[in-house]
């Protein structure tokens, strides 16, 4: 089924709604959605051929032939509406003229000369589902079309850079390219496994699928640390709840995830997992103190930057310890004394969405520059492209903005892009590969966690009947098959009753007579259970449900250990 548009009702109007100048300094002439064709805007500059080699060499020389809104452009990272880059449906290009007054995501490239865009997908039950109006990813096939068409458009563009190309396709919850891929578990179950071997090998393998189709730029791994009280919109996102375990499993996750040739992106800079607040809807308040936020979230985000993750995303989180009252997007004592002078971060820090309402209490051009000026290099799937880049350029205009500053930005920028092209891509058959299967399913095996019940032998016997909470009849079907598939009986009713949880379940979700409840995300709910047997795979990816049935049916071990405290529970029932 086609979804080139889907929009989402939550989504606040202000998302769709247009401000500033919609005719760029050198526009290029927008079609009618009947035929749209790619708009041209030639260099203002000729821009002589890049010297080979060092990537950043190249960029220091190319950007010295850039225009002031060329600069500007650069550290854009829209989105766009629309699953071709320049082909799009009636209600996409509709979108799109409301977004950047243009048809096609081709013509929204050359128009505003931008240095990236993220591909976005919306489903209800994504915690960030809100900043995803629109759908535009379906499947490898359509999504390497779209990404040849939209780096096609980019060869327009001063610079000869290519375009960075980003997804939020962290696993798990938040996963935005779902069909014909090797789907890894969410990184709490790489955490409950243990085993950084094992993160780094399966973030290769998804890495090497997200080049295939033409990405080049992951938003993973998140490199939070959960709080005593957790963190509901990170959840399972994040690998656990001990500093020095995440640091492991965030380095292991960069080295997979770069050495499969994609930039990755640690998040939420400088720590999202301790607070109860969602900046998805306001400005979280991180209260914790600094001797806390050094010994506890500042671990990984040093592993990653360590490791050499070639991005940094901030967060819109007011972390009270670093700098009360600002968000730390918009802080220069954060993302620029903090992450460059302390932590000595060379790459590319880009903004969280600017269409998260932390960053909208100001006009589109007024947060961009804010954001800059704080030492962000680029600007997040910002309301109104126009807005933003206007405002950038009025900016650089009356020197609330130093040009040196922006200059800084984009080159930065266009070291990651030049270092990213260097890589070759790879095709598209190796999506699915036996070798990323395997990489992937032994770290869900490793992964699998027993809370309470035996610690040897089949863990149900006789007829099984597989139950689930609403909505997760995927999962449960994945599990019946899996367990016909280790040759356990399983029958519509009257057998074992196991029971399947998941992400956003409560106590009511819970079946009081199940024989064995499985959680598929934070093991927490866990907690309520009446059942004898309790198993947490923090995931419900088939792989992961494939290694639950071995375990259920006696064929495996449950090596795991909960990554999180479970109240009145052990983070293992089988010792260690």
């Amino acid at each position: 089924m086609k979804r080139a548009l889907r929009v989402a009702a939550a989504v606040p109007l202000a998302l769709l709604v247009g401000c500033g100048s919609d005719a760029p300094p050198q526009p290029g002439t927008a079609p009618s959605p009947a035929a749209p064709q790619a708009a041209s805007v030639a260099p203002s500059v000729s821009v002589p051929p890049s010297p080979a080699g060092d990537p950043a060499l190249r960029a220091r020389e190319a950007v010295k032939t850039f225009t002031d809104a060329d600069l500007a452009g650069q550290v854009l990272m829209p989105y766009a509406y629309g699953d071709a880059a320049d082909r799009v449906d009636k209600a996409a290009a509709a979108g799109n003229q409301n977004l950047a007054g243009v048809n096609t995501p081709a013509e929204m490239i050359t128009k505003f000369r931008l240095g990236g865009l993220i591909l976005v997908g919306f489903t209800p039950d994504d915690p960030t589902g809100a900043t995803n109006p629109a759908t535009n990813v379906e499947n490898p096939k359509q999504v390497r079309a779209l990404t040849d068409g939209l780096q096609q458009a980019a060869t327009q563009l001063p610079g000869a850079a290519p375009l960075l190309i980003g997804t939020d396709q962290e696993y798990g919850v938040v996963t935005r390219v779902k069909e014909g891929v090797t789907l890894l578990p969410s990184a709490m179950t790489l955490g409950a496994a243990g085993k950084p071997d094992l993160t780094e090998g399966a973030w290769r393998a998804a890495g090497g699928e997200l080049a295939a189709m033409g990405i080049n730029l992951d938003f993973a791994p998140v490199a939070d640390t959960l709080g005593s009280q957790g963190s509901s919109v990170i959840g399972s996102r994040s690998f656990g709840a001990d500093p020095k375990a995440n640091a492991a499993q965030v380095q292991a996750a960069v080295r997979g995830i770069q050495g499969a040739g994609i930039s990755a992106a640690l998040k939420h800079f400088p720590g999202h997992g301790h607070t109860t607040g969602d900046s998805h809807d306001d400005l979280p308040i991180v209260r914790q103190s600094l001797q806390k936020w050094t010994e506890e979230d500042r671990p990984p985000f040093g592993a990653g930057i360590n490791a050499g993750a070639g991005v940094v995303m901030s967060g819109h989180l007011d972390v009270e310890a670093l700098d009360k009252g600002v968000a730390a997007t918009f802080s220069r004592k954060i993302m620029t004394d903090l992450l460059r002078t302390d932590l000595k971060f060379t790459g590319v820090a880009i903004t969280d969405a600017m269409n998260m309402p932390p960053a909208m209490k100001w006009p589109p051009g007024e947060a961009a520059v804010r954001a800059l000026n704080a030492g962000n290099d680029m600007l997040l799937m910002p309301p109104n492209l126009a807005g933003a880049r206007d405002g950038i350029l009025a900016a650089l205009k009356d020197g609330t903005l130093k040009r040196e500053r922006l200059v800084e930005a984009v080159t930065r920028v266009l070291t990651l892009k030049y270092r990213n092209a260097a890589k070759q891509q790879p095709a598209l058959d190796t999506i699915g590969s036996a070798a990323h299967q395997k990489a992937v399913y032994d770290a869900d095996a490793a992964a699998i966690t027993l809370l309470k019940g035996s610690c040897t032998g089949p863990l149900v016997t006789g007829p099984v009947t597989v139950t689930a909470s609403g909505g997760r009849e995927a999962a449960r079907i994945a599990l019946v098959k899996a367990l016909q598939d280790t040759g356990v009986k399983v029958q519509a009713a009257g057998g074992t009753v196991v029971h399947l949880v998941g992400y956003g379940d409560r106590q009511t979700d819970l079946s009081m007579d199940a024989a064995v409840t499985v959680v598929m995300d934070t093991p927490y709910l866990l907690a309520g259970s009446r059942s004898p047997v309790l198993l947490a795979t923090y995931s419900s990816s088939p792989l992961a449900l494939t290694a639950l049935a071995n375990v259920l049916a006696g064929k495996a071990k449950a090596p795991g250990k909960s990554p999180v405290a479970v109240d009145k529970l052990p983070r293992s029932a089988c010792g260690k």
